[in-house]
């Protein structure tokens, strides 16, 4: 299955995002990374890492109301091991970020009273999110400032520059853009990424990528996959003939009774993505150890 064929990876994109980064990481106190709460090992850049090292960074997992409970429990015990900060937001509904507030405060109360000691009053918390295009990071910005400061769309890239937004009165926030792209060394990457809608559509075959969702959701999730489509899911179906039988069950049928696939793959696609067939992970921390 060739899904990927025209995406491409860019020296010279990742380097200009380094560039961004690295010059505007010294103006802020805490670096929040956010992360897509199915998919939180995909919709990592694997260069962050590199380019914060030691600067204070909360983890964010948004989406969370998409993603499966209990695996997110799974993945917040791992952030715990892994010595890092993680909570779980929904931008839509504005869960976790009271908790991310507090959170910050927490990290840099020592600094802040040393600054208050030297004078510094009212001196704010500054914060720059980071993350790879269509994490959310728009909503999620609006959503903590409580209004809309920044370019929200559902399509990748919406964010073209950077801007300082004010949270409230202790903290305020640089935007940047959402730039950052991982290599595709592996294909699961780029396939999950596919999945939740952080590679446009239009470069890539959607009706391979729904083949290929329905095999994954048959072998993972088959009760939430045989309810939605009122299918019957079993071990010895491919994922091409639970789409075709879904197809059946939608209507999606042209001339002749022949399968529109460009529509049930649509359907497919975005019934997922918008966590109409069941709160769904993608990836469990057992999968990256």
């Amino acid at each position: 299955m060739v899904i990927f064929m025209n995406i491409q990876w860019f020296p010279g994109h990742m380097a200009k995002t380094k560039k961004i980064l690295t010059e505007n990481l010294k103006l802020v106190d805490i670096v929040l990374e956010l992360l897509d709460a199915r998919i939180p090992a995909s919709s990592k850049n694997p260069e962050i890492d590199n380019i914060v090292k030691n600067k204070p960074r909360l983890i964010l997992l948004n989406k969370s109301d998409l993603a499966d409970e209990n695996v997110s429990k799974e993945w917040r015990k791992w952030y715990n091991e892994q010595g890092h900060s993680c909570i779980f937001v929904d931008s839509i509904k504005g869960k976790g970020i009271n908790e991310i507030k507090a959170k910050m405060r927490e990290m840099m109360k020592e600094k802040l009273d040393r600054e208050r000691q030297k004078g510094r009053i009212f001196r704010p918390i500054k914060t720059m999110v980071v993350g790879i295009p269509n994490v959310g990071k728009s909503s999620f910005i609006n959503k903590i400032a409580g209004k809309a400061s920044a370019v929200t769309g559902d399509r990748p890239g919406v964010t073209k520059g950077k801007q300082w937004i004010r949270i409230n009165e202790e903290i305020i926030l640089l935007d940047t853009p959402g730039i950052l792209w991982p290599k595709f060394e592996d294909e699961k990457v780029g396939l999950n990424l596919a999945y939740t809608g952080a590679i446009k559509d239009e470069i890539l075959d959607t009706e391979e990528l729904a083949v290929s969702l329905m095999a994954k959701l048959a072998s993972t999730y088959p009760k939430y996959l045989s309810e939605r489509f009122k299918i019957e899911v079993n071990e010895e179906k491919s994922g091409l003939q639970l789409l075709e039988e879904a197809a059946r069950k939608r209507g999606c049928i042209i001339s002749k009774g022949e399968i529109d696939y460009s529509r049930i793959s649509a359907i497919v696609l975005d019934e997922f993505r918008g966590g109409k067939i069941g709160r769904i992970s993608l990836e469990r921390p057992d999968d990256i150890n």
